[in-house]
């Protein structure tokens, strides 16, 4: 399943009202007493444009949601740039998060995991130390892999400064890169995909795209699924993707349309939004000097 709703504005109650409703549609249960449930924004980076991170009501309408359910919420993030906490002041979620019983973990501590492609990565312990883990993308261009969501949203529990080093070492093909990022979804525990499709950025991405009412949420438990989803909402043919050509390629579960059921909203019924991706896409590895100026910027930004 994948639920689609319309919903045009950030307003609390009308989002959590169709949140609610889309946890129940998933089964996700009424009693979360002594859950563990990290919330995973996308912070990229406490200079970044609004449009690039996560909308900080947006996570706080999720968290409202579990909250209600009785679950102990923590949020989590490595940003590409500086630290969760900068980032979590600078982009407004201190203010929106304000009432809530809401933790900020840092996500810090190192452990190495091989992936099915056989790249060994460091993640955040932190961010596999939880009950249910749920995803929160915003939907966005991007100018290396075409339009990001759910999928590429957990490359955020890479470490930061590993991200820049991956892109480095492993970066010769977009399918290769692709692959990596889509093995990192086996090491998840149990979670959800919560999609904010509300605003986004289009044209190019992720940090310097333009504004686009698109007037859309989504839900799943397979953020293979809501990604696929999602394209058929934006009108993109899954073959300019290298993240959805990855996950056809090795078959998984939610990468065909004949995968999905649509409880809600078909996606057909966003059709004709204009949402623009790159036409083309740039290299995804780093040569040496884009490696060190990342990582100087990574520094300053600290």
């Amino acid at each position: 399943d994948v639920c689609l709703d319309k919903c045009v504005s950030y307003d609390d109650t009308t989002l959590q009202s169709l949140l609610q409703k889309h946890l129940d549609i998933l089964d996700v249960p009424p009693d979360f007493f002594h859950k563990k449930v990290l919330l995973k924004p996308n912070l990229i980076s406490a200079m970044a444009p609004a449009l690039a991170c996560s909308h900080p009501l947006f996570v706080a309408a999720v968290a409202g949601c579990f909250l209600s359910r009785g679950a102990k919420v923590i949020l989590g993030d490595s940003p590409a740039f500086g630290s969760a906490k900068s980032v979590l002041k600078a982009q407004g979620f201190l203010t929106a998060l304000s009432g809530l019983n809401v933790e900020h973990v840092p996500l810090k501590t190192k452990v190495h995991k091989t992936l099915s492609c056989g790249i060994t990565v460091g993640v955040a312990a932190e961010s596999l130390d939880c009950d249910f883990f749920i995803n929160l993308p915003r939907i966005k261009a991007h100018n290396q892999m075409g339009v990001t969501m759910a999928v590429k949203n957990v490359f955020g529990i890479v470490l930061g400064a590993r991200k820049a080093w991956l892109h480095m070492k492993h970066g010769e093909s977009h399918h290769l890169f692709a692959e990596m990022i889509l093995d990192l979804q086996s090491l998840l525990p149990p979670g959800l995909v919560i999609a904010d499709g509300i605003e986004v950025m289009h044209k190019r991405g992720p940090m310097k795209g333009k504004p686009l009412s698109l007037g859309c949420i989504a839900s799943s438990e397979n953020a293979v699924a809501l990604d696929r989803a999602i394209l058929e909402v934006l009108e993109i043919k899954q073959e300019r993707i290298p993240l959805a050509m990855a996950a056809m390629q090795q078959q998984a579960k939610g990468a065909t349309l004949q995968d999905i059921t649509f409880p809600q909203c078909m996606p057909s019924e966003f059709h004709g939004s204009g949402f623009i991706a790159p036409a083309s896409l740039t290299p995804i590895r780093f040569q040496p000097f884009q490696y060190l100026r990342s990582s100087l910027k990574r520094i300053v930004s600290r």
